[in-house]
């Protein structure tokens, strides 16, 4: 597995949140008040050189509109786990009409059972 520092993380993280507040169109004076943590903190974070309480994320997900695995996913190795953030990214790209299809659909998925019980997992296909 490969190593990951902290400064890694902070550096992505912050990268990562400028973007999306950028997108969003604030300033970090703005989303420092709906934040409400100081300017200077939220310029460090962007700098990567602070990190981030897990309590000022949330609320940097919640402000922004972003997923977690947004922020996770570049650090994530397990193959089944990077298969499912794969899925995931691919459903909340589609428009909201087709991720509700896909919502309807899903209990059925669930309850389908295959007639050939010797498929393979498409996880190990990959």
């Amino acid at each position: 597995m490969k190593q990951v520092s902290k400064s890694d993380i902070d550096e992505k993280f912050g990268k990562i949140l400028r973007e999306f507040r950028v997108k969003k169109g604030l300033t970090q004076e703005q989303l420092s008040e709906k934040l409400g943590i100081s300017l200077k903190y939220i310029s460090r974070i962007e700098n990567g050189n602070n990190g981030i309480k897990t309590q000022t994320l949330i609320k940097y997900i919640n402000i922004l509109g972003f997923t977690p695995n947004t922020i996770y996913k570049d650090f994530i190795e397990n193959k089944d786990v990077k298969y499912d953030i794969e899925l995931a990214e691919t459903i909340c790209s589609l428009p909201k009409g087709k991720k509700e299809f896909i919502k309807n659909i899903l209990p059925a998925l669930v309850d389908f059972e295959p007639d050939d019980k010797n498929n393979e997992d498409i996880n190990k296909e990959k």
